[in-house]
């Protein structure tokens, strides 16, 4: 015990051992793992470890030889509780990567949590249904939960699960960079311990820290394990260690330890963003206390400063934009939460008769958020050489409390932020959404749209990730918005990317606006964006097709530009008619990239009108096992002197022109 003891207290042993850990992890986590299932496995048997309700639907995890993610559809699916033991028949397949470059990858996020294959359920058996005394409290508290009112935020407070909560509200908090607040943390494991400690007064000092620690225990298993409160609980237990065998260890190593610990058991952590905010933030507060100080205001005023900058690389690689106001929010939030609302919330979850006045009272933040002070700037994606030199200027900044750092770091941020304005190259994609159309063209800051895709039937939208594709490589707006034609594949999303990004002006195809276009266009008034339609030319974008037909499909826009050298045609849904109509109006020849039309159906791309135009690549933007047998076999053949991309089949396609030269990339899923 004393030779421990030696060894710990030794001035950073434990800071090296932690370096040399993070290093293995690494590595660990770029050793590929794969399933101990067959993909061609139908019969699943296994635990439901957690669940998710979304009307008829229920997505669920169960634990057999590993984990499983699964998807069933069925009105009976109450009685399908956590720790119950099923069997399961259906089809294993591979989660799909993103095919959008820079959002969210879903087989990586399953991968790092030990998941590698998803299923579509046809049919469930229950095997067991008496799970253990853990799951059976679980299920009690999820159920309770399920009954109240303000059952998003209870649930969210209480067992961290934020699915019950409406995405909009949650996207604000987001926005004014205060939704770390709402997930469970390490200030909510202090609140809860507090409380526990303080209901617990009578005892011994070392038998509260027994019960507290059996209860934190506890509360990992009932909020999955979340990595922030792992983190923070297994610094509470060795702290408790540290103090009750006296090891003299100050709190700093402590958490080198508790870091370690955490990342042998699981090196995927590294990969886990809540394990990322809540370990740099709490190493930055702990390592660097002695710089708050003044009265409470103040303290509080650095301390969200202070965690705004160290956690800013993990932000920005998150959500390509930061709202340099967030200081100033949390100052009224972290103290409502953390002396209000957190505390009202358990309180509410044991006496259920306060639910009401709960719900009243997270509408009052909710309307508070809306009028919170929001100037978000948006960052594009930086790379490791960016991030190692900031932290090394944060350091420095930190460890002298110069102010002059502090301007380098915002320097470098604006020169990260500006970069493209010495980026000479054209870009052109073409966006993976599914059985409609979406492309853009950006050249420096500069960009044009054309079309948005729309799924029909579904609240998935594509825009989102556009939006989102678009934040990451530093656009501010869209100038352009190209509509082709009315078609709900082409323009089904033009409304939501209106509400959520700016959009300077929308240029409709000839003919009469129809009901989809009608609608967008009173939200284009009441925003006051300019809108034109049957257009000849826009910036170096030459529109081919002006004659009214009487459907929106040989009405399709039509354009043609020419970047650097290289001719890039895009042909919405226009048809073999349109193609003629072309044809006799303009000489076309050697197109470089062509964006087939109407999604490679045989009733575009005549065989004289490829051969004529002479595309070097072909385009063919499809849903993946579409409805529509798209693309056509003939279409292909016709096609074939063409490098063929298909977006079902290569995700997103972009195009580079630098230097007169094309570099072509895909984003497969």
């Amino acid at each position: 015990m004393l030779r421990l003891k030696a060894i710990l207290q030794y001035s950073n042993i434990l800071l090296y051992i932690l370096i040399v850990i993070i290093v293995l992890s690494l590595i660990r986590c770029n050793i590929p793992h794969t399933s101990k299932y067959d993909i061609s496995d139908t019969l699943i048997e296994g635990i439901i470890i957690d669940k998710k309700k979304d009307n008829d639907k229920i997505s669920f995890i169960i634990k057999g030889k590993e984990k499983i993610k699964c998807t069933y559809y069925s009105n009976d699916i109450d009685n399908l509780e956590l720790g119950i033991k099923v069997r399961l028949t259906g089809t294993l397949n591979e989660p799909m990567n993103n095919t959008i470059a820079n959002t969210f990858n879903y087989k990586k996020y399953l991968y790092n949590n030990h998941i590698y294959y998803v299923m579509n359920v046809d049919n469930i058996e229950v095997i067991n249904n008496k799970s253990n005394l853990l799951y059976r409290i679980k299920n009690m508290i999820i159920n309770h939960i399920n009954s109240y009112k303000s059952k998003g935020y209870i649930s969210m407070f209480i067992i961290g699960d934020k699915s019950l909560l409406d995405d909009g509200i949650y996207n604000q908090y987001q926005r004014l960079g205060i939704s770390h607040i709402f997930a469970i943390s390490g200030m909510h494991i202090s609140i809860l311990s507090m409380i526990l400690f303080k209901l617990l007064y009578k005892l011994k000092d070392k038998y509260k820290y027994i019960i507290v620690i059996l209860f934190l225990l506890f509360y990992m298993f009932i909020t999955n394990y979340s990595p922030s409160v792992l983190r923070s609980s297994v610094m509470f237990i060795l702290l408790f260690i540290n103090n009750e065998y006296d090891y003299s260890l100050d709190t700093i190593k402590v958490y080198y330890l508790s870091i370690s610990i955490l990342l042998l058991i699981n090196p995927f952590l590294l990969y886990n963003v809540g394990f990322l905010y809540s370990s740099i933030i709490s190493y930055t507060l702990i390592r660097y206390g002695y710089i708050i100080h003044g009265n409470k205001l103040i303290s509080l005023l650095k301390i969200s400063i202070i965690s705004m900058l160290v956690s800013l690389p993990i932000t920005i690689n998150s959500n390509y934009e930061i709202n340099i106001l967030s200081p100033i929010n949390n100052l009224l939030f972290v103290s409502l939460i953390s002396t209000i609302i957190y505390p009202f919330s358990l309180l509410t979850f044991l006496i259920k008769p306060l639910d009401n006045i709960f719900y009243l009272l997270m509408k009052l933040i909710e309307v508070i958020a809306n009028y919170s002070l929001v100037f978000n700037i948006i960052i594009p994606k930086i790379n490791i050489v960016f991030i190692i030199i900031y932290y090394l200027i944060l350091y420095i900044f930190l460890n002298t409390y110069n102010k002059k750092y502090l301007i380098v770091l915002i320097t470098l941020l604006f020169i990260n932020k500006y970069k493209y304005y010495i980026d000479s190259s054209y870009y052109v994609t073409y966006f993976d959404v599914g059985q409609g159309d979406s492309s853009a063209i950006i050249y420096k800051d500069k960009v044009a749209l054309i079309d948005t895709g729309g799924k029909v039937n579904s609240n998935y939208l594509y825009t989102d990730n556009i939006i989102k594709y678009l934040k990451s490589i530093g656009q501010d707006n869209i100038d352009t918005l190209i509509l082709t034609h009315g078609d709900y594949d082409h323009m089904g999303e033009a409304i939501n990317l209106v509400n959520n990004y700016k959009v300077e002006k929308v240029i409709f195809n000839c003919g009469a606006y129809n009901d989809l276009e009608k609608e967008l266009i009173k939200v284009l008034d009441d925003k006051h964006i300019n809108y034109y339609s049957c257009i000849n030319n826009l910036d170096n974008m030459y529109f081919l097709q002006t004659k009214i037909y009487d459907n929106e499909n040989d009405n399709s826009n039509v354009i043609i530009t020419e970047l650097n050298g290289y001719k890039f045609m895009f042909m919405g849904d226009a048809s073999i008619t349109t193609e003629k109509e072309i044809l006799d109006k303009y000489n076309l020849s050697d197109i470089d990239v062509l964006k087939v039309g109407h999604h490679g159906s045989k009733t575009s791309s005549s065989i004289e009108f490829i051969n004529e135009i002479n595309p070097k690549y072909s385009i063919i933007s499809v849903g993946k096992n579409n409805r529509y047998g798209h693309p056509n076999k003939e279409v292909l053949n016709v096609l074939v002197n063409s490098k063929i991309y298909r977006t079902d089949q290569d995700g997103s396609v972009m195009f580079e022109i630098k230097s007169n030269k094309l570099k072509i990339e895909t984003c497969s899923p």
